[in-house]
Order: C-alpha cells, then structure tokens, then sequence
C-alpha cells in the first residue's frame, strides 16, 4: 500500500519567498530614496539662504547707488521717468479695475449687516478700515507684482540671456546701477499713486453703493469714514504700498539677472518673481499690520 500524501501547511500555501538578490535591489532603492530625501532636506535651505543673502547684497547695493548717484547728481532721470511711464501703463487700469470690485464688496457685505442691526451709518467706517487700511495697499501690491514684476523679470532675463549683462560688465558698467536702479526708483515712485488711485476709487464705489443701495445719506458715510480712517492708517497704506514696491523690485530683478537657460529660463524666471513676490507681500503685510496695531492702536478720529 502507497502511503498517503502529506498536505502541505496552510500557512505555507501563500509565502512567496524572496530571492537574496531581490532583497538587496529592494534595499539598495529603499537607502536611494532616503539619501535623495536627506540631499533635498539638506540643499534646500542652503539654497533659499543664499537666494536670501544674495537678495540682500543686491538690496544694498541699490540703495548704495541711489544715495551715492543721488549726492553725485548722476541719476539717469529720464530712464527713470521712461520706466515709471512703463509700470503705470501697465498697472493705472487694472489698478481702477480692481478698486471698484474691492469698494462694492465692503458695501454690500457689511451694508447687508448694517441693515440688520439698524447702524447704515457706519458704513462709511466699513469703507475706511477695509478699503484704506487693507484692501489698497495690497490690491496695489498684487498689481506690481504680477505686471511690474514680470514685465521687469522678463526684460532683465531678455538681457540675461542675450549676454547683455555680460557685455555690461565687461565695459565697467555695474548692471545693477545701470538697469535695477532706475526700475527701483520708478516703482517707488508710482507705488503711492496707484495706492491713492485705488483708495479714491474705492470709496467712490463704496459711497455709491450705500447710496443707491442701501439707502445712506451721503452725510453719514463721510462722517464715519472720517471718525475711523484717521491719517495714519492712510500713511501705513502708504507705506505698505512702498515696502511692496521694493521687495518687488528686489525680487524680479535678481531672478532677472540671474535668468539662464534661453527663453525657458526668462519663463521660469518671471513665474518665480510674480511667485515669491506675492508671498512676501502676504508676510509683509502682516508684519506691518500687527505693528501698526501695536503702536498705533485703532480709535476714533
């Protein structure tokens, strides 16, 4: 007689048994991944700290060559005024195109409130806080850094590119003095108009809204908008308007100068400098704010 079959194992049936040279190729992807991770974790803030010094150093520098151009008298003013046509050409409509949306929506949002509460008059005050204090400064922020930036990132790495730059240097001429400042000083200069321009344009949204909307007389709205925007916060919307402007500035044109990789590298360059532009804009923003309220704490006018 033929003895029976011996069954096999049932936690035997399933197992798949891993040859040695398969574990180790398995091994030897697992210990890759882990030392590009480590690579990545380690390059990457090396690099955004040089970015970072090299951004102050180019910072420095322009300011070092408007005091010193400005004492020498050797500021190139009509390349300056050619370049604030420029900008203003490119940011004066949509700065008006913006305003408006921003001033109705204060109105109708904090208009429908008010009218609930019974308190329209306060709805020049909504204007004032939204309008003046957050909503110009950065609506003008945003503008320069998606069409002031790009258009400066785009020209600057056009040169980069082309070995401009180079060409520059290799005459004695410090591109920075010669191409960035000028940008820098027209930025400064129309980053006050286009706050004020979206200001006024606000407010007149808003005041005509409330009007004809939510039935304010024109008296009231100007009443609190003046018991609540007191001058400072104008000089903070200000002020923000011209911080964004630099850092603008700053930002597009060492991505600008720094472009490489034909016109590839002047694409990436422009995406970074509306990118990086906006998202310190955010951080500026709140820095100068939470200052503002630290020192200047909001009250009546």
């Amino acid at each position: 007689m033929s003895s029976p079959a011996i069954a096999p194992l049932s936690g035997d049936r399933n197992q798949n048994p891993v040859s040695p040279v398969e574990d180790s190729h398995h091994r030897g992807r697992a210990a890759s991944a882990l030392a590009r991770v480590g690579t990545y974790l380690t390059s990457r803030p090396a690099a955004s700290l040089a970015t970072i010094g090299r951004s102050a150093r180019l910072a420095g520098n322009v300011l070092r060559y408007c005091v010193t151009d400005t004492i020498a008298m050797k500021l190139p003013v009509r390349e300056v005024i050619e370049q604030m046509w420029i900008l203003l050409k490119v940011t004066a409509l949509p700065a008006l195109l913006m305003a408006v949306p921003i001033g109705a929506e204060v109105s109708v949002q904090v208009g429908g409130i008010m009218n609930q509460v019974g308190a329209n008059s306060l709805a020049g005050a909504a204007s004032g806080l939204g309008v003046v204090g957050q909503g110009a400064p950065m609506a003008a922020g945003l503008l320069m850094s998606g069409a002031a930036a790009s258009a400066i990132a785009s020209d600057l790495g056009a040169r980069s590119i082309r070995e401009e730059i180079e060409a520059i240097r290799v005459m004695g001429i410090d591109p920075v003095q010669r191409l960035v400042v000028p940008r820098f000083l027209a930025m400064i200069a129309i980053a006050p108009i286009l706050c004020i321009v979206i200001i006024a344009a606000g407010v007149a949204a808003g005041l005509t809204i409330s009007a004809n909307v939510n039935d304010v007389v024109p008296g009231s709205f100007w009443q609190s908008f003046g018991a609540f925007a007191t001058p400072t916060d104008l000089a903070f919307s200000v002020l923000k308007s011209v911080i964004f402007a630099a850092m603008v500035v700053i930002i597009a044109g060492l991505r600008g100068l720094e472009a490489k990789g034909g016109p590839t590298g002047v694409a990436n360059a422009v995406n970074a400098s509306v990118v990086l532009s906006v998202f310190c804009i955010f951080v500026a923003n709140l820095v100068v704010s939470q200052l503002q309220l630290m020192f200047f704490p909001a009250r009546l006018a």
